[in-house]
């Protein structure tokens, strides 16, 4: 039964968009994920889409997906770029990964339009400007 799995609560990790680089023209943009945690962790798949409404149409995106063996302690990694035009809808990430033995879970999603500067910190790890959940 599920009340008798064990409740493994994801602290310590982040999803993160960070500002990459910016001229004038143009701004990238790249999807992270940032272990604050004290040990690594193992076998990480992240899967990631879009949905909302754009102009009075539902809209979704592809779903993808991202396998990364190891991610150490204080480190990060690149998940994906992700298109400023998104910016309008959910972006979520489902993060799994394990530490010795266990697995962990869980969903971020970064709400419409919650990707603007006024929500922009100085990320961790990445010494990048942008927008984190933990």
């Amino acid at each position: 039964m599920k009340k008798d799995l064990p409740q493994n609560i994801v602290q310590d990790i982040a999803i993160a968009v960070a500002l990459e680089r910016e001229d004038i023209e143009l701004k990238i943009w790249y999807v992270y994920l940032i272990n604050l945690k004290k040990v690594a962790i193992e076998n990480v798949l992240i899967t990631s889409r879009g949905y909302g409404e754009k102009n009075g149409e539902k809209v979704k995106t592809s779903t993808l997906r991202h396998m990364f063996p190891k991610v150490e302690s204080g480190k990060s990694v690149l998940v994906e770029p992700i298109d400023e035009q998104t910016f309008g809808l959910a972006n979520e990430y489902w993060l799994s990964y394990y530490i010795d033995g266990n697995i962990y879970d869980k969903k971020f999603i970064f709400l419409p339009e919650s990707i603007i500067d006024s929500n922009f910190i100085k990320l961790p790890v990445l010494n990048k400007p942008g927008v984190m959940i933990l």
